[in-house]
């Protein structure tokens, strides 16, 4: 029997009513949640994700904007810029999108997003609360996008559920297999370098794919009814394509996310509910 699809849209969906509804409450108090995105140079994946995120945004009151630096950009004009919005009273939420130029690395400016506006979990402050397990002000929200799609999968709750995470990012894999730890999962990491990968994914129940691979996962490397959460979004062809062979895998797996139609919307979601909460956080009710 083919794979369930655990439909990110109609997740999205229920979540966008909900950000929707705190951000009027906002807008209300003459408050406009605004989120703006740093993006540095024109990377046609990251152009394609800005583009979601503004058409997410005018779903749910909440204000994207652009902030759009040249190729050439060095690290302290970047940093000067992360931290000006940072200072300005009316961005509430700041992301950094990524991937950055080669001669940029997020590591090196990520610092420079103060900890209350760093919706995606980007800053070292953010990452090492989440690492210690003590919360942090925002969960990255891809991965809490995977932990919201697994809500939702005949695997949870995972107290003790075999999960393999393929792939080491800051940005996702990591902090997947911490959030996934932190709900008493039993959890393996792997990367396109493991050896043996296939053996390693094939032991899992819950299997989250985010190396930036495409089709790297294959019908022998997924255990029969496992969940199949796929990360990955790479232009081949002018289309999207996935981590998984989708075609493949879905004969074999319980359940499994589409790409495009997965993670992607929740994910949009997620991150502007952070801003929301940022911006609840920043003006509080006297």
């Amino acid at each position: 029997m083919p794979a369930r699809l655990l439909d990110g849209r109609a997740l999205a969906a229920d979540l966008r009513e909900e950000v929707a509804v705190r951000a009027e409450r906002l807008r209300a108090r003459g408050i406009v949640p605004r989120l703006t995105v740093a993006i540095v140079g024109g990377d046609a994946a990251s152009v394609a994700y800005v583009r979601s995120l503004e058409r997410a945004g005018a779903r749910t009151r909440v204000e994207v904007m652009v902030d759009a630096l040249p190729a050439e950009a060095d690290e302290d004009e970047l940093r000067a810029r992360l931290r000006a919005l940072g200072d300005d009273p009316h961005v509430h939420g700041i992301i950094l999108q990524q991937p950055l130029p080669p001669h940029l690395g997020i590591r090196r400016v990520a610092e420079a997003m103060p900890p209350q506006k760093d919706v995606d979990g980007a800053n070292p402050i953010n990452l090492g609360h989440l690492a210690f397990a003590t919360g942090s002000e925002f969960v990255p929200a891809t991965p809490s996008a995977v932990v919201l799609l697994l809500e939702r999968s005949r695997h949870w709750p995972l107290r003790g559920v075999r999960c393999c995470v393929v792939g080491r990012s800051n940005v996702v894999g990591l902090p997947v297999a911490l959030l996934l730890l932190a709900r008493d999962a039993t959890v393996t990491i792997a990367h396109r370098e493991t050896r043996e990968l296939g053996r390693r994914t094939a032991e899992a129940d819950v299997l989250v794919v985010a190396a930036g691979k495409p089709g790297l996962i294959r019908r022998d490397m997924v255990a029969p009814g496992a969940t199949v959460i796929d990360v990955g979004t790479t232009f081949v062809d002018g289309a999207v394509v996935g981590d998984v062979a989708f075609d493949e895998v879905a004969a074999v797996a319980g359940e499994i996310t589409p790409v495009p139609g997965g993670v992607g919307p929740v994910t949009n979601v997620a991150l502007l509910r952070n801003v929301v909460i940022a911006a609840e956080r920043l003006n509080p009710k006297l």
